[in-house]
């Protein structure tokens, strides 16, 4: 099995098109201490190949402003996460740019699908916090890659 950049899961070179199969999957999804992912059942251990995160962030409701502003983001799997403490954002730069990310659990994280992030940083445009960067649940998250 595998999990392609975009978030589409694969099984035997086939993508997974049905929702629940990949809900379900992304269930028993867990992160070895080694870095390498498996789906863990009640009777065995199996690895899935996952070329950058195992989840998409797909979109971003922002409710308030400033220190009192929630973003709530929707995964590809329907998971809702509030970005917090305890699910940070973060921004990786690579040679192909920045790469968003949101601490989903457990050493599990989503990619903030570009058109999101780029909606995250006009929010924090417009705010102007120097560094740019966005608060939520409060927390201030800084955009600026690492």
């Amino acid at each position: 099995m595998r999990i392609a950049r975009d978030g589409t899961w694969f099984h035997e070179g086939s993508p997974i098109s049905r929702p629940a199969m990949v809900r379900l999957f992304s269930n028993i999804l867990r992160r070895e201490p080694d870095g390498s992912f498996v789906l863990v059942t009640p009777v065995e251990k199996l690895d899935i190949a996952v070329e950058d995160a195992p989840f998409t962030a797909i979109a971003v409701k922002s409710e308030g402003a400033a220190q009192n502003r929630t973003l709530a983001f929707q995964l590809n799997t329907g998971d809702l996460i509030v970005a917090s403490r305890d699910h940070a954002l973060r921004c990786e730069e690579r040679d192909d740019g920045p790469h968003p990310y949101l601490t989903v659990r457990g050493g599990l994280d989503a990619l903030i699908s570009r058109p999101v992030y780029y909606e995250l940083v006009e929010l924090a445009l417009a705010e102007g916090h120097d560094p740019a960067g966005l608060w939520s649940a409060g927390t201030f998250f800084n955009f600026e890659p690492v």
